[in-house]
């Protein structure tokens, strides 16, 4: 097998051809596994292609939607794409809870969003730091007026520069740190354009400045300019809140659930091995909601889960507290979000995603994922301390396995009733299925 050359030339028949030809034996059933996936619009398929680099084909995640969520006194139907079993189900499940309860609220707590230019002096930090505040600052902003030009229209731009010290970690480290408002765009291009901009200003303004020696001039070098995806002042809020006295369950009190409700957040709070496990259930509507409106969840994922080690130890997103008869339970989310620009003008089912949500700016994008993250871990916790977290997970592995057997739809409504009460595994189904279809 020989390395490839000019992979990215070749057009999509022949990457595919090449890539079956080399690695599956030549097998007719693999192009055609790509190739049905292919949409019949050669228009709509070639704005796909171009999503990104070698293409092949395109891939299918379940798009669904979770009705009934009263968020600010709104209500919402939230579209998520996601392909894990039940997240759906049990994101309408605590939205319907919460709907007679007052609903879910939201707040923006900031929206500043940061970038850096990384970079290594060895000379005087007195110098710098005073060229720094006495030229630089103003310089930045002036060689950066034809990129913040459209931003500022927009009611956004550039919020802040100042120099950072890191010096005590690791040696000759300094940092320009810029606070920016995006707006309604995500924004990376926009910092990171800035960003480029401050690093050539920089180098540009030292070397023709008498302030500093030759040698200093020498050491200075520019290690990289990039935004940050950790937003800590790009951050909102969602929270939930009752009487304890609304809170009963089939089969608890509502005191007894409120607690056992509140001491499994703080368990979250204080171990990590739950915490991963608890936070990855608030990642599932998070995330579902982010891929469905054209959204980057890598980005969100790193900045939650920076978030979640802040304190130097890994621990919950959500918290919660009773206080004077009064259940609370909330997640503050570093989040940032775009509703203009990417994607969200591409996509057909992006464009759609945001339509049913009624076109929502960033900062409203921005309270509803936060939302879904919390109803998300709600439903969650609702079922680890009452029912067990099983019931609703096995019954759609069920269908998952049933699905892999071909069942009718008869079968399925044989299995659901045969299942009500007995434990679902592989084993047991695929048993159950053979004999019924040996009967018949």
């Amino acid at each position: 097998m020989e390395p490839i050359a000019g992979f990215s030339k070749l057009s999509k028949k022949q990457k595919i051809n090449w890539l079956v030809d080399t690695y599956l034996q030549g097998s007719e059933d693999a192009k055609e596994v790509l190739q049905q996936y292919w949409n019949k619009d050669a228009e709509l398929q070639r704005l796909h292609d171009d999503f990104s680099e070698n293409t092949l084909s395109n891939y299918y995640m379940p798009f669904g939607v979770a009705p009934n969520f009263l968020i600010n006194d709104k209500l919402y139907a939230i579209p998520m794409a996601i392909e894990e079993s039940s997240v759906v189900a049990a994101a309408s499940k605590a939205a319907k809870f919460w709907l007679n309860r007052g609903g879910f609220h939201s707040q923006i707590l900031g929206k500043k969003k940061l970038g850096h230019v990384h970079f290594i002096f060895y000379g005087d930090k007195e110098k710098i730091k005073q060229f720094f505040d006495a030229r630089l600052i103003n310089k930045f902003k002036d060689d950066t007026a034809s990129i913040t030009k459209n931003m500022e229209k927009r009611g956004g731009g550039i919020l802040s520069i100042q120099l950072v010290d890191k010096t005590d970690q690791i040696e000759g480290y300094f940092q320009i740190e810029a606070k920016f408002d995006t707006v309604d765009s995500m924004g990376a291009n926009f910092i990171n354009s800035c960003l480029e901009q401050f690093s050539k200003t920089l180098e540009n303004e030292m070397a023709a400045s008498d302030l500093f020696s030759q040698e200093e001039k020498d050491s200075l070098q520019i290690v990289m300019s990039i935004l940050s995806n950790y937003t800590p002042e790009n951050m909102v809020r969602a929270e939930v809140k009752c009487p304890v006295s609304e809170l009963g369950e089939e089969g608890i009190e509502a005191e007894e659930f409120a607690e056992k409700f509140m001491q499994a957040v703080r368990i979250a709070e204080v171990e990590p091995y739950r915490a991963a496990t608890h936070n990855k259930g608030i990642m599932n509507g998070v995330d579902a909601v982010v891929i469905a409106t054209g959204n980057d969840f890598r980005a969100v994922e790193a900045a939650a889960h920076t978030h979640a080690s802040r304190g130097g130890s890994y621990g919950s997103l959500t918290h919660c507290e009773i206080k004077n008869g009064e259940f609370r339970f909330w997640i503050d989310l570093p989040i940032a979000l775009g509703t203009v620009g990417g994607l969200t003008s591409l996509h057909p089912l992006v464009r759609f995603a945001l339509d049913i949500l009624g076109k929502p700016n960033a900062q409203e994008l921005m309270g509803i994922v936060a939302v879904a993250g919390l109803a998300q871990n709600f439903a969650a916790l609702r079922s680890l301390t009452t029912t067990g977290i099983q019931k609703g997970h096995m019954k759609m592995h069920l269908y998952n396995i049933l699905n892999q057997l071909g069942a009718t739809d008869k079968e399925r409504d044989y299995f659901t009733i045969y299942f009500r009460d007995k434990t679902v595994s592989h084993h047991a189904v695929v048993t159950e299925f053979n004999r019924i279809r040996k009967k018949g």
